[in-house]
């Protein structure tokens, strides 16, 4: 029994961060209808695994660059709930002082780059810093995140192409759930083996179960090592679906009920759970005081963020830089 149980204690962090995202993710939803979160709003819910499983792979010290769907990345990451939910709210306490918002998650003490509201507009970004850090000989991975839809942009294309002619340490991470906001996959790409499609440009390339957090995290560390070993990028296919509509403005009319129950009895999260039951490292006691404490750190979160203070109007035009020769 002890030399199983840091595996054990592992299992149950993991399972706490999903957990963590997945009922963040439910409470927004529920603030979102009762206009108290405003502006757009993205859910992960269903692709809790990715973001838990990647995170685990990773230093302290590595960048993570994500996208307008980042809570999941932020939380796994380590940016505190607190200043998560505070800037859902748009509030000075907020990890970007509540000018960013949902789609703008900002955290510089976990290398947390942030998100990007341009679909694909953060893999440029990470290539930068991926250069930068080759250019000061730092031994860092920059983690960038996206969707499907970014693998037909054209930055996209240009990132990956500059990534490996120059060897570059990135993790090409593809939270492949199948759609471009209401694009089909085989609407939108002519190749629907995207791993395949990043294989072209000379980088080590693979799929992974996107529902399974150990699988993830397996193939996270696997590609992470790698990078360090020889500096060159990975692109991994993380294949996984969002349980909820693109965004909260989205009646979801482009798939159907059945698509959806399908994947949901696949839920990365109940399949975990079982499987930590199943192997002893979970009981129904351990799990009902996971989800007490996730609720009540929840609550504390909003009634901080309620109580928070909205950024001064006369620090509007704080951090904004204006063009040369401007007033």
């Amino acid at each position: 029994m002890s030399a199983q149980a840091p595996q054990t204690k592992h299992h149950q962090e993991l399972l706490r961060t999903m957990l963590l995202i997945r009922r963040f993710e439910e409470l927004c939803a529920e603030l979102y209808s009762a206009t108290r979160i405003r502006g757009f709003l993205h859910l992960y819910v269903g692709e809790e695994a990715v973001a838990t499983g990647v995170m685990s792979a990773l230093r302290p010290d590595d960048a993570v660059v994500s996208t307008y769907r980042e809570h999941g990345h932020a939380l796994a990451r380590g940016v505190p709930l607190d200043a998560v939910m505070a800037e859902m709210f748009g509030r000075q306490t907020g990890c970007s002082r509540g000018r960013g918002g949902s789609m703008h998650l900002f955290h510089k003490e976990t290398s947390f780059v942030g998100g990007n509201a341009v679909v694909a507009g953060g893999i440029p970004l990470a290539v930068g810093l991926a250069l930068a850090d080759r250019m000061q000989g730092r031994d860092r991975v920059t983690v960038c995140f996206f969707g499907d839809g970014a693998v037909a942009e054209g930055e996209f294309h240009e990132a990956m192409n500059l990534a490996a002619l120059w060897r570059l340490p990135v993790l090409f991470c593809c939270e492949n759930n199948r759609y471009a906001m209401g694009t089909a996959l085989a609407k939108e790409h002519a190749q629907t083996d995207l791993a395949l499609r990043a294989s072209s440009y000379g980088m080590a390339a693979w799929p992974v179960d996107g529902m399974d957090v150990l699988a993830v995290e397996d193939a996270a560390t696997r590609a992470v090592e790698e990078i360090r070993g020889g500096g060159a990028p990975v692109f991994l296919e993380l294949r996984t679906y969002r349980f909820r509509a693109h965004s909260m403005y989205d009646p979801d009319r482009y798939r159907t009920k059945e698509e959806v129950a399908a994947w949901r009895a696949h839920d990365p999260l109940l399949g975990f759970q079982e499987l930590m039951q199943k192997e002893g490292q979970l009981d129904d006691e351990e799990l009902a005081a996971l989800e007490a404490e996730v609720a009540a750190l929840l609550d504390r979160a909003v009634e901080a963020a309620d109580q928070a203070p909205e950024e001064p109007v006369e620090d509007l035009t704080r951090f904004v830089t204006s063009p040369a020769g401007g007033a």
